[in-house]
Order: structure tokens, then sequence, then C-alpha cells
């Protein structure tokens, strides 16, 4: 019984703990102190709960212990300013429990917070999983293969650093916000990529991460639901994990995209997944349509039907997921969506994956005229996945000995030891 309490526990605290903690933050404005009063709340519902059951409503219960706990700190400290009386006075008077649409905007507060440019990324990302994803430091130490210590002295420097540059708990507004959101969707797709395909480790994927970053995005698509590439960003999300089942095989070694079983592909995900690319894309239309009338003609035509990188991402893993067999992939479609994405937000990387495209659609020679143009390219330089794809283009074209060497040093360079044995494969079968 103990055991299934504390299980409802934990099931609770990771529904839970990101609105606590928004709704504590935008109390106390101060991270860091939002975060150990919750957890002081967790540790009296594992006091508590075993013994009196879990509360009706759970998340008013721990909020209304954390509140109580931050009034019993303060009165403690006689040091305390005037303003933390000012605050004392607050959190006593405040209506219990918070009305639904303030806990939503103290979310969304929470994880513009959270993301501050101000952070490193791998501040950025321990933090977020820790405060909105409810992962306890121990269990982000795993999923990125870094000691304890480290993730805990992350997130540590994190809200140290929210606390020392004084950074408003607050939504950015006008020309800011596209900037911070820019920052927001790059964190959570990061966590997304981490478990989708691992840089490291003994797993292929880590399906976690992928659940935990797609929660957050679909919690950040109902916060700003009309921020288009907040939903092409899910839309990626959705489309990309209906494929787990078929990417890992029977003993864990990767299965490729042109040789996954698609009858295994979530078709429930890729609806979801479609459906937010729909509005996304419906989305970008309209913005598109509202600045041509505020606008000179010409810029409104430039800006027209323009969307964003992420949409984009989304519109493409669509094209596969449209594809019951890998024989009807529409590549030319593909190649076109990375053309405007390489317009759009040109990379090595996505010049890379272009030329993966262009392979497809109009031969392995093209792929690999594009390829020898970015081949020195320094953003490029240790990327496994550079001499992998070469190497492919290679053995397509019937360069066996030229694309066995590129499949080896690809093996050389990664980190991910089933990703390495997949390609000692493919350069034995050279």
């Amino acid at each position: 019984m103990a055991s299934d309490t504390h299980r409802a526990i934990e099931a609770v605290w990771r529904i839970e703990a990101p609105r606590l903690i928004a709704g504590l933050a935008g109390l106390v404005r101060d991270v860091g102190l939002a975060e150990e009063l919750a957890q002081d709340a967790l540790v009296a519902a594992l006091e508590q709960w075993p013994e009196s059951g879990v509360p009706r409503n759970p998340g008013a219960w721990l909020m209304t212990v954390s509140k109580r706990r931050a009034v019993d700190l303060i009165r403690r400290n006689e040091r305390m300013s005037r303003n933390l009386a000012e605050l004392g006075h607050r959190l006593e008077t405040a209506v219990e429990p918070p009305e639904p649409d303030e806990i939503e905007d103290d979310l969304l507060r929470l994880v513009f917070t959270a993301c501050h440019p101000a952070l490193s990324m791998e501040a950025r990302v321990a933090l977020t999983l820790r405060v909105l994803g409810g992962l306890s430091t121990d269990e982000i130490a795993r999923a990125f293969l870094v000691p304890e210590p480290t993730a805990a002295q992350r997130i540590v420097r994190a809200k140290r650093t929210l606390a020392d540059r004084k950074i408003p708990f607050e939504v950015p507004q006008g020309a800011e916000l596209a900037g911070r959101l820019s920052s927001v969707l790059e964190v959570i797709y990061l966590i997304f990529n981490e478990g989708y395909s691992a840089t490291a480790g003994d797993d292929w994927m880590r399906p976690g991460l992928c659940e935990d970053a797609l929660r957050l995005g679909r919690v950040l698509a109902g916060l700003m639901p009309a921020e288009p590439e907040v939903h092409g960003l899910v839309a990626l999300m959705e489309i990309q994990a209906s494929r787990a089942a078929a990417r890992v095989g029977p003993s864990g070694e990767p299965v490729l995209l042109l040789e996954q079983d698609r009858t295994r592909w979530d078709r429930l995900l890729i609806g979801r997944g479609l459906a937010a690319l729909a509005r996304a894309e419906s989305l970008a239309e309209e913005r598109a349509a509202s600045l041509a009338e505020e606008r000179t003609e010409g810029l409104a035509e430039e800006r027209a039907g323009a969307a964003g990188p992420y949409t984009l991402q989304a519109a493409i893993a669509a094209c596969h997921a449209r594809a019951f067999d890998p024989g009807d992939t529409d590549w030319v479609r593909i190649a076109g969506l990375y053309e405007s994405l390489a317009r759009l937000a040109r990379s090595p990387v996505v010049e890379l994956n272009r030329a993966v495209a262009l392979s497809m659609a109009y031969g392995p020679a093209v792929g690999l005229d594009l390829l020898d143009q970015i081949v020195d390219e320094p953003a490029l330089k240790g990327y496994h996945l550079l001499p992998s794809v070469r190497g492919d283009l290679l053995f397509r074209l019937g360069r066996r000995g030229e694309a066995r060497a590129e499949f080896e040093r690809a093996a050389a360079m990664t980190r991910n030891s089933r990703e390495r044995a997949l390609l000692h494969e493919r350069a034995a079968a050279c």
C-alpha cells in the first residue's frame, strides 16, 4: 500500500510541480526559492499522504503547504528587508487556490525564465527539466550521461545567475518576444533530439526525454495558442516520436528510416502531428496576411506564406508520415521544402540534409555534388553524420572502397555505441 501511495505521489509531482513552482515563483520572484519551497511541500506530502491518503486537490494542498513554509521562512529571518515583509503579507493574503488563469500566466513566465539566454544552453536544459519537467537531479544526470554533481552544479549556477542578474520573472513583449521564444523552442527540441538520437552511451533512443519534450511542447502550445512556430515544433516532435517503436530492433540496434516497418508507426501521434502542422500553417498564413495589411506591398509579398523553420521541418516529416511505403515518399517535395528551409535558416546541417533529399529525388551524384561543397565547413568538423551520409552516397554510386573509408571514419567519430556498430556493419558491407 505504501509503495502504491509513493507511486501516486510521484505521478502527482510530475504533473503538479511545474505549476506549483511557477505559482510560487510568481509570488516570491525567485525561481531557486520557489523550487526549494516546492521541494519542502513534496517532503511533507511524502510524510503525510501515506497515512492520510492523497487529497482530493493535491495541487492546492501542495501550494498551501509551500506558502505556509514561505511565511515561516520570512518570519524566522530577522534580517529580512521591508520588501520581504511585504512579500510575506502578499503570501498570507493571497487567495487559495490560485485562479487557473493566474497559474497559466505564471507557468508561461517560468518557461521564459528557465530558458533565458543569459544562461548557458546546458544550464537552460537542466533547469527546464528540473522545474518544468519535474525530473530529479539524478534523472537529468543519467539522461545526459554526466555525473550527478555536474548536473546539480548546472542547476545551482542557473538559479544563481537568474538571481544575481535580477532576471525579471515575466514574458517578454514586442520585438523581444520572437528572439526569446526561439530560445525556448530550441531548448525543448534539444531535449527531444537527445532522446530521439542519443549522442553517447549504449542506447540508440531515450524515450523518456522525448516524452518530457513533447509534454513541454504541448503545454507551451496551450499557453501560446497563437504562435505558429510553437505548433510547428509540436507537430515535428509528434511525427518523429511516432516512429519510435520502429527505430529500434529486437536487440536495441538502430533501424534506419527507409528500412523501418511502417505498420509500427503510431498513427495516433501522426494524426496529432498533422493536425498541429495544419494549425501552424494556418496561423502562419494569417500572420502573413496581417503583415500584408500593415506593411508596404513589396515587403508583404516577401513575407507572405512564410512558414518558420520548425513548421518547414514538420512538413518534411509529414511527407514521410504520409508514405505508407518508402517508395511512395515525395522526395521532390522534400527537396523543395529543404530549399525553403535553407533560404530561411541556412546552415551546414540543413545543407547536409538537403543533399540527402536531392540524392533521393534526383540521384546520388546530385547529392554528392552539394555535399562536396560543404565538406570543409568548420561547423561539420567532427560531425559523424557528414562521412556517414557521404559513405551512403558513394555506396549507391558503386564507389565501394571510398564508401567503406567514410563509414569507418564516421564510426570513429560517434560516441553512441549502437550507432558505431551500425556504421561498422555498413563499412563491412562495402
